[in-house]
């Protein structure tokens, strides 16, 4: 039986899973889905595969738990940034800063890595969902300003927003990369949009 290192099993099963979902992300970014194997996560995170059965059914199964493991910490980050922002352009401003910042710290390298995937459909599903759910407060911004063609010019921000955080994670400068973005992003909504505070 393996050597139990936490105070509780409960805790020993807990930071097991959480160096499995460690390793799996690794894994992902420096080689692609097919590098998630039960196998190649056990041997990364210093386990034996039959361990890694014990937390996941299969590699697909693993690949969903890093796709719910992702995006939590965006969110809630992003969710607490914005709690105190009360007009559409500064939560934009404040959208695009923080997302920026985060994808400097390397959280979105995951996400990027999947969405790059053949992955399964049900794979695919909850990404596409949690997406949705990441880009409400920009899409419900862009409605509070009445921008023209509300969903092209979604889109159109959104691939700025991939193409900035992209010129990040190659080593571009955040400071230059935000300022650049947010001037994009507010020139496309500057018919309704109100001066910054």
């Amino acid at each position: 039986m393996p050597r139990i290192t936490a105070p509780t099993v409960a805790e020993h099963r807990v930071r097991q899973r959480a160096a499995l979902l460690h390793a799996a992300r690794e894994l992902l970014i420096a080689g692609g889905v097919s590098a998630v194997t039960p196998a190649a996560v056990g041997a990364a995170a210093g386990l034996s595969r039959p361990s890694v059965y014990e937390y996941f059914s299969s590699g697909a199964d693993v690949l969903v738990a890093v796709i719910e493991d992702a995006f939590p910490r965006a969110n809630a980050e992003l969710q607490s940034a914005l709690d105190s922002v009360t007009s559409a352009s500064e939560r934009l401003d404040v959208y695009v800063r923080v997302t920026l910042r985060l994808a400097a710290e390397g959280v979105h390298r995951p996400v990027a890595a999947l969405a790059a995937a053949q992955l399964p459909a049900e794979c695919l599903a909850r990404l596409s969902e949690l997406h949705r759910e990441q880009a409400a407060p920009f899409i419900e911004a862009l409605r509070e300003l009445e921008v023209p063609e509300l969903n092209i010019t979604a889109r159109l921000l959104g691939g700025v927003l991939q193409a900035a955080m992209a010129a990040i994670e190659s080593g571009a400068s955040l400071p230059v990369v935000t300022e650049r973005t947010l001037v994009f992003v507010r020139s496309a909504v500057a018919p309704a949009l109100e001066p910054p505070q």
